[in-house]
């Protein structure tokens, strides 16, 4: 929904988490009209591993709704438009960095193409002001990402300088819309290092977490009026109340790190921790705006658990996948986004002993985010993916099942 004037973030907070101010995936609903039905959630690549084929590119057109590519792949982009003209291709562009590897630069200039909005050369040359310093005046390379800087991102020109090159590139070759990443909680998952003017780490991650809070204000008003989407990739929602509500108001936004069980020791699935499930279930409950979830797999447990998460909140734009490959290699598929689940029927259900249930027309899920285990009883009737009947459920900590009606 485009806003006739401007206002604070602070403000457009409040209001996003009382009256949901999300914008809708395309155009904006009337402030009437019902929200649309709740289905299954829908298939979404996070194709930005690798170059996609051809091949890949047929069968993307038709098994997911959303796709994020990289900044170079606009051939790729158009043929998916032209094959679905339905379906939804964001670029890939990093709020926070930005990078000198081969690629990203050729040579002393900066490449046509950026996964950044700024580039290395560029700033180099003209904005040398906008790499953040630790404290003994170094510029901050994040650990294990060779190469990617770290960027002042609470400087209001480099703000708008990004927001003015991403929003024409976008407008300019057709995206539909950009996927912010590191829109991040804590510089401590890239860097030990404290920005320069700052004594703790604390005050490092405020100043980033505030100047991030003030760029998506920038970015996002920007391609909202350019009738783009914007959804960002927001850490650690879970940890601050709000939070993701607030960074979701635009288009929706990308959770990474759905689904993933508490390596503190407690066992409960980190999603349910905090604020962050209850704002999850609201935004997909609105039907106005993406939720892009992402849960990396590396055993069947922890697919059965990411999808019934997500099949537990599922709005009209709730998109999931699994991630068996921290680079996002190839495209993902799961044999839970086939199992027929069709419309929810109802809302996600919390049962007595803390596991969470929710019907749909063609099945049932089942969760427990809890670090115990319980036991449920299912609708009658129902079979697992396999086809065998099942009569009760006993589900271990963190696990979840999805349950169906028989076919014929």
């Amino acid at each position: 929904m485009k806003r006739r004037r401007r206002v604070s973030f602070a403000l457009a907070a409040v209001l996003a988490l009382l009256a949901g101010t999300g914008c809708t995936p395309g155009l904006a609903q009337s402030v009437s009209a019902p929200p649309p039905e709740p289905f299954a959630p829908c298939a979404w690549w996070y194709g930005i591993g690798k170059r996609p084929t051809s091949a890949e590119l047929a069968t993307a057109a038709k098994r997911y709704h959303m796709v994020v590519l990289n900044a170079t792949e606009i051939a790729a982009m158009r043929t998916l438009h032209k094959l679905n003209p339905k379906i939804k291709v964001l670029v890939y562009k990093d709020l926070s960095s930005t990078r000198n590897y081969p690629g990203a630069v050729n040579g002393p200039t900066d490449a046509r193409w950026l996964p950044t909005g700024i580039g290395y050369s560029a700033a180099q040359r003209e904005h040398p002001e906008w790499f953040a310093l630790d404290t003994a005046g170094q510029r901050i390379e994040w650990q294990g990402y060779p190469k990617h800087w770290q960027m002042t991102v609470w400087n209001p020109e480099y703000q708008q300088a990004w927001t003015t090159a991403v929003t024409n590139e976008v407008t300019k070759e057709g995206w539909d819309g950009v996927l912010a990443d590191n829109d991040f909680n804590s510089l401590s998952h890239y860097s030990s290092a404290l920005l320069a003017g700052t004594t703790t780490a604390e005050q490092t991650d405020r100043t980033l977490r505030d100047g991030l809070d003030a760029f998506l204000t920038v970015a996002g008003t920007a391609l909202q009026n350019a009738g783009k989407m914007f959804i960002p990739n927001v850490s650690e929602t879970h940890l601050i109340p709000g939070r993701w509500t607030a960074h979701s108001r635009f288009s929706g936004a990308l959770e990474e790190n759905f689904g993933f069980r508490d390596d503190r020791g407690s066992g409960d699935l980190l999603t349910f921790q905090g604020n962050e499930w209850k704002e999850l279930r609201a935004q997909a409950a609105l039907g106005e705006s993406w939720l892009l979830l992402v849960t990396r797999v590396q055993d069947e447990r922890q697919e059965r658990a990411g999808y019934a998460s997500a099949a537990l909140l599922a709005g009209p734009y709730t998109c999931w996948t699994p991630a068996r490959s921290a680079v996002y290699e190839n495209p993902e598929w799961s044999q839970y986004l086939d199992s027929g689940l069709d419309k929810a029927v109802d809302a996600a259900t919390r049962q007595p002993g803390g596991a969470w249930t929710r019907q749909y027309t063609g099945g049932w899920i089942a969760l427990n985010p809890t670090g115990t285990p319980a036991r449920i009883a299912p609708p009658d009737g129902l079979v697992g993916l396999d086809g065998a009947p099942v009569s009760e459920v006993e589900l271990a900590p963190a696990d979840g099942v999805t349950l169906v009606r028989p076919h014929g």
